[in-house]
């Protein structure tokens, strides 16, 4: 008993040295991540403290430690706010469209551009779809306003020649979902498929070999063997993007919300904004953050324990 005592002793002892000699082995490589780390930590990890003042009645003057505890009284005001169930369908429906419309688009784009067999074009069409997402919000609104208005706007003068009438895009509240996703589909599709695109080519040519011996078409191939090849990719990214379902994004909301369309575009980041930023109600806008993060922890945690029971890696 005390020689296997030992060995397991000895054993885990080696392990210990060489896990740190591997370490030691690559320590330039562990230094470069240095950077990334020291900015999660800073930028992440750090802020998280200040949650605390959504529990407060959060003073400036006082600081977070002096200022009064009042439980949860600002959770309790916003579920009662008749503004609630307004802002959930709202930021609601427009995460729903973005789930059904903007995370297939990257996909669906990968796999035409894996269909190419011309490298030249094909490095060429890459380019041109990734250059929209390297544009700012405040671009992409001016490129919309350019487009969309009415009085002498591209897209109404054509459609005015056709029907005889313009369509008042940028203030009905009808066209604010649309466009917002329209406007998201053509910034970041581009961007979206180089994860998908680098899933594809890690996928066994011999597959696409053997397919293709037993006889199998172009269709076949791509729902046999490339669909299946991003399939956990695909099942990974779902799942971190349901833990950001209700991040609508601000910037993009607020630039082109108006006073006509307003019961359609305020969504939970614009009013933490309004409310936090212009009103001063600094406590009552952290819990507002703070129920979107739960909500995203509960829906990340839930879709992965999901897709394990389907038979998917998941995250954790």
């Amino acid at each position: 008993m005390e020689n296997v005592h030992e060995n397991k002793i000895n054993s885990v002892g080696q392990q210990k040295k060489s896990k740190w000699s591997q370490i030691l082995k690559e320590k330039w490589l562990y230094f470069m991540i240095l950077p990334g780390l020291a900015y999660f930590i800073i930028f992440k990890y750090v802020p998280m403290w200040g949650i605390i003042i959504a529990f407060q009645d959060y003073s400036p003057f006082l600081g977070v430690w002096q200022s009064q505890w009042v439980g949860l009284e600002h959770f309790q005001y916003f579920f009662s706010n008749p503004d609630f169930l307004r802002l959930l369908r709202n930021t609601f429906i427009l995460a729903l469209y973005d789930l059904v419309f903007f995370f297939p688009a990257p996909i669906i784009l990968s796999l035409m551009l894996n269909e190419i067999r011309l490298s030249a074009y094909k490095r060429t069409l890459q380019t041109f779809v990734y250059v929209p997402h390297f544009m700012s919000w405040v671009i992409i609104a001016s490129i919309s306003y350019v487009f969309l208005t009415t009085g002498g706007g591209l897209v109404n003068d054509l459609i005015a020649r056709f029907i005889g009438t313009e369509v008042n895009f940028l203030s009905s509240p009808e066209w604010f979902r649309p466009m917002i996703i329209g406007q998201i589909i053509w910034k970041e599709t581009g961007w979206g498929t180089v994860i998908f695109l680098a899933a594809l080519a890690s996928v066994d040519q011999e597959q696409y070999e053997a397919a293709i011996v037993d006889g199998a078409g172009r269709f076949r191939r791509l729902w046999h063997v490339t669909l299946p090849g991003l399939r956990s990719t695909i099942v990974i990214l779902l799942i971190l993007r349901l833990g950001n379902f209700l991040d609508t994004g601000f910037q993009q909301i607020y630039l082109m919300s108006n006073s006509l369309n307003r019961s359609v575009a305020d969504v939970f980041d614009t009013y933490v904004y309004f409310v936090g930023i212009t009103e001063g109600a600094f406590s009552y806008s952290t819990a507002v953050g703070l129920f979107k993060s739960i909500v995203g922890i509960v829906l990340i945690v839930g879709a992965d324990r999901f897709a394990k029971k389907l038979g998917q890696s998941g995250l954790f």
